[in-house]
């Protein structure tokens, strides 16, 4: 018999309203002694049954809900279920042309807390964050194997910090089929990304910029570039298909510069664009190019996360806000910032305050031209706006 989680009166609203998370707080008794991942029922006060969720005993988030209903309590058959619907929501991307590589589940807002799968080719590579989702791992790399067109393997890329809160250790390797190529060649339209599945950033790439990718490759015609924070190319490789006059790519690894450079052998050059590639902490090269009186039609900024909770939020402002700083008075006049967070603890609002405070610092008038946020394959379940993460301002300087 499936144990329960038994809640404090009162403490039952989020959870009726389909909020996927509940705090320990929020507990009054367990029944037993589930295992960490495993099934409970959870239910008010009163003993009714609002749904199930995953047990996760070491997380202050106790319990991360996978069913609403008292009568569909997850066994192995709604998991495969869950995965396959959450492929077949995004067969329009894959089957468009346009590019083989997407998410193609997204934890929570997919109803499959502490998930994430992405697709890059024929390998489809998963990071298990989360009790639950460690403890039905097999069932989501089977899912993958039957749901995925043309999918060859399932590669575990769960070396999140965040498994450590679960009382999880790190894992990698082969999950389900054949091994992954040392590095797979995706597409975005003509820019093709060489990607390391083993080692890269995230599942190997940042596939929820797509959509800004080409939202700035719109404004990079002609334009003198400066790519920070650049990774293997991204948002300069669009600048430099989009008919770009220069590009810098500036980064702090070289491994990923010297990946970028392959990549950017690649993609298309239609107008010969000038391409450098800078090892460099961007903090200083930005200081630098401002001492030097260095300026630039067109920025990105593509930060790291800088806070992964609300306990780093005041030191992560200070972050966007000296980087935004900087890059605002390296533009000219009418030129081009794309700035971007993807710390979660800061909301669209509060970054959009910090680059306005960085402009009055600046002494520039700018034009929101553009506001994004992760691409529609990184939907965000309406009950959960906490998946929502990536946010972004395009900004045109008006002196």
């Amino acid at each position: 018999m499936m144990e329960k989680v038994i809640l404090n009166r009162g403490r039952e609203y989020a959870t009726v309203h389909r909020h996927p998370w509940i705090f320990s707080g929020a507990i009054r008794e367990v029944t037993g002694s589930p295992a960490a991942g495993e099934s409970v029922a959870v239910c008010d006060a009163k003993g009714t049954c609002l749904g199930y969720g995953s047990w996760s005993p070491a997380s202050q988030i106790r319990v991360r809900m996978l069913s609403f209903s008292p009568d569909a309590a997850p066994d192995a058959a709604f998991i495969r279920r869950r995965v396959a619907e959450a492929v077949t929501r995004r067969k329009d991307i894959l089957a468009g042309g346009e590019t083989n590589a997407c998410r193609l589940v997204n934890a929570e807002s997919d109803g499959l807390p502490g998930v994430v799968a992405d697709v890059y080719g024929g390998t489809a590579v998963v990071q298990l964050a989360t009790a639950g989702a460690e403890f039905w791992k097999q069932e989501i790399a089977a899912a993958l194997m039957e749901s995925v067109p043309g999918c060859t393997g399932v590669w575990n890329r769960s070396d999140v910090d965040s498994r450590v809160r679960e009382g999880l250790s790190p894992q990698t390797g082969l999950l389900a089929g054949a091994e992954p190529p040392e590095l797979i060649e995706i597409h975005e339209g003509a820019i093709r990304y060489l990607v390391d599945v083993r080692k890269g950033h995230k599942t190997g790439f940042y596939l929820d910029q797509r959509e800004a990718r080409a939202l700035v490759g719109a404004y990079a015609k002609g334009a003198e570039v400066l790519n920070c924070f650049s990774y293997t190319g991204g948002f300069g490789l669009a600048a430099q298909a989009a008919g770009a006059r220069a590009v810098t790519h500036v980064d702090a690894s070289a491994d990923a510069l010297a990946l970028a450079r392959r990549n950017a052998a690649l993609t298309p050059n239609p107008a010969g664009t000038a391409v450098d590639f800078l090892v460099a902490d961007v903090f200083k090269q930005l200081r630098r190019y401002r001492d030097e009186r260095r300026s630039f039609d067109l920025i990105v900024l593509d930060p790291p996360k800088f806070a992964d909770t609300k306990a780093g939020l005041m030191r992560a402002t200070r972050g966007y806000k000296d980087i935004n700083l900087l890059a605002m008075k390296l533009l000219r006049p009418g030129g081009i910032l794309a700035t971007f967070s993807c710390s979660g603890a800061v909301t669209p609002e509060l970054f959009a305050k910090v680059c306005a405070e960085a402009a009055f610092d600046a002494r520039r008038d700018f034009q929101v031209v553009a506001r994004t946020r992760q691409a529609a394959d990184h939907p965000v379940a309406l009950a959960f706006p906490e998946g929502l993460y990536l946010k972004g301002l395009v900004l045109r300087a008006l002196d």
